[in-house]
């Protein structure tokens, strides 16, 4: 179902849990900890031996309740690696070229498909605008204040207008000054004759004086914007709102950064958003100067990537993703997942709208969503009639409300069409995001423990053992992450078994870190003078013994986990 429908909670669990019945060997199906209304927050981990640690890569997706499609795109991924799993070499249905699947074959994945279980079921079942959580747990509020309610017992809830001669909305006309029907609602302009409307969300006012109707906000009657409550460069209200009381205040934030925290062998981080159609990359509160310019090479070749398969646009959060201009967002997911926990992380908002419409992409990107026409306005229109069933666009009824009087409810409905794509394109959507994807996802680093001789003395064996990473990223992960206290060196443990170490003098030693071969879109060689920078990927230790018997190698990480090798000693 999720190749054309939008999913509930009882829905997601069944996919989740056939996965687990039907593939016990490549699937395992866990709780990433419980919402703040008790419900499990679905943890799917796959890979060959699952419960082995490695390099990883992460997948959440829905943590804004309204964005239910990535639920969507992260079930796809999730399909396409289970069938790589079992021999399939395509992403999104299209070939993956074949050392990209025998590296993702190799691969962890953790795909969290719902971070707002809450909130996503308040939505799919009853169209309830929110951001991300419907509980609210703040210290009562006195003052006036929008609660959003089925206020007409439909089991609905949309938006209300409500005429009135000071709005700020009028009703969208066609080329030849005749209004469209069903009446759609635009931005008022000077010279607009009526009549004119303000809208509320469909709901009640608490606190309710009587008389002066409060301003309507998205944060009005719920406390968490989750993308705004992560600890990285946090800030409290009212300087960012929905940030929350503390980092991590929202108990499924929370359940994140404690699987992070215990999870470093995430290298890989996917957030998947709506709407837009743009992939939206580190830097989130710094120019693009200050960023590692080996990091920014690697995101160029993920945009073209990005490009190719899906035909978004990618953009640094911080030149063209900002709600103010010189105002980064705080406290959001994408930084946290780079800065702190040194992922290759970034963000895609799906379903892009705005080609739909006919608009070329804008720069900064952020002014597609705030500068639309009346042009932009009519080709919506056309879109939502032609291709998306007229979900949008749908005639006002009059209702008589409690509190404010005579109003008009559901003649607006964004929520399929404008903030996840129709029915009819979620496949198209997922096959494109898939194939993009998994060719990020390939670039984790890849150790190997070769023998490469054995040499008989009159009294002892040297036995030469070559470590190295066969992998794009090194094995500490992006160049940024390098001094992160997780990134630890690589350490070497042998134990011998009736044979006798002679040296090394300890059977443990730290051997540093092992580059990998990546170096972004155009490498780190010029194209004219390609030199390479050695063989710094690799390492050979000499393990000299006294006996026959076997050796135990060990090398490893909590970056990159464990890789063993047994050597028989003659």
């Amino acid at each position: 179902m999720f190749r054309d429908h939008y999913l509930n909670y009882a829905q997601l669990l069944a996919q989740l849990e056939h996965w687990a019945r039907d593939h016990a060997d490549v699937v395992r199906l866990g709780s990433l900890g419980l919402s703040a209304e008790g419900r499990s927050i679905p943890l799917l981990i796959i890979g060959q031996n699952p419960d082995r640690q490695r390099p990883a890569i992460w997948v959440d997706a829905n943590m804004h309740a309204s964005e239910v499609c990535g639920t969507n795109v992260a079930l796809a991924i999730a399909a396409d690696v289970i069938a790589l799993m079992g021999g399939s070499e395509l992403a999104g249905g299209k070939p993956l070229p074949r050392p990209m699947v025998e590296c993702l074959r190799t691969a962890l994945f953790y795909i969290v498909p719902r971070l707002t279980p809450d909130g996503a079921e308040q939505f799919v079942r009853h169209g309830r605008p929110l951001r991300s959580s419907p509980v609210d747990d703040r210290v009562p509020q006195k003052s006036p204040r929008w609660v959003t309610t089925d206020i007409d017992g439909d089991g609905w809830i949309g938006c209300m207008r409500q005429a009135c001669p000071g709005g700020e909305l009028s009703e969208l006309q066609d080329d030849q000054g005749q209004r469209i029907e069903p009446p759609v609602l635009v931005p008022r302009l000077p010279e607009d004759e009526g009549p004119f409307f303000r809208l509320y969300p469909e709901g009640h006012i608490e606190h309710f004086d009587g008389h002066c109707i409060p301003e309507p906000h998205y944060l009005s009657d719920n406390a968490h914007d989750f993308n705004r409550n992560f600890p990285y460069h946090w800030a409290p209200e009212p300087e960012e709102a929905g940030s929350g009381p503390y980092p991590g205040s929202a108990p499924e934030v929370r359940a994140v950064l404690d699987f992070a925290t215990r999870h470093p062998n995430i290298m890989v981080w996917l957030s998947l958003h709506a709407f837009g159609g743009v992939l939206i990359r580190p830097l989130g509160d710094q120019p693009d100067a200050k960023m590692d310019p080996h990091d920014l090479s690697i995101f160029e070749q993920v945009e073209a990537w990005m490009t190719e398969h899906t035909g978004y646009p990618t953009v640094s959060g911080f030149h063209e993703f900002l709600y103010a201009p010189d105002k980064p967002i705080h406290g959001d997911l994408m930084d946290y997942a780079y800065h702190q926990r040194g992922a290759l992380a970034y963000v895609v908002e799906l379903w892009d709208v705005f080609k739909q419409i006919g608009n070329a992409p804008k720069k900064p990107f952020m002014d597609n969503y705030t500068k639309l026409t009346r042009r932009d306005m009519r080709a919506l229109v056309d879109f939502d009639r032609t291709h998306n069933a007229g979900r949008i666009f749908k005639s006002w009824r009059k209702f008589n409300h409690p509190q404010i009087g005579e109003v008009e409810l559901a003649g607006f409905d964004p929520r399929v069409g404008i903030l996840n794509p129709p029915l009819e394109s979620i496949a198209q959507t997922c096959d494109a995001q898939s194939a993009a994807f998994l060719r990020v996802a390939s670039l984790l680093p890849q150790l190997k423990l070769v023998v490469l001789r054995q040499t008989q003395g009159d009294a002892h064996v040297r036995t030469d053992v070559q470590i190295r990473n066969d992998g794009y990223l090194a094995s500490y992960g992006p160049s940024s992450a390098r001094l992160l206290p997780h990134a630890e060196p690589l350490r070497v443990t042998v134990r011998c078994e009736s044979t006798q170490l002679l040296a090394p003098a300890v059977p443990q030693m730290d051997i540093g870190h092992l580059e990998g071969w990546g170096g972004g879109l155009y490498g780190r060689t010029n194209g004219f003078e390609p030199w390479t920078r050695g063989n710094d990927s690799e390492r050979v230790i000499s393990f000299i013994t006294a006996g026959a018997g076997r050796l135990h190698v060990e090398v490893g990480s909590c970056r990159v986990g464990t890789f063993r090798l047994e050597i028989d000693v003659p």
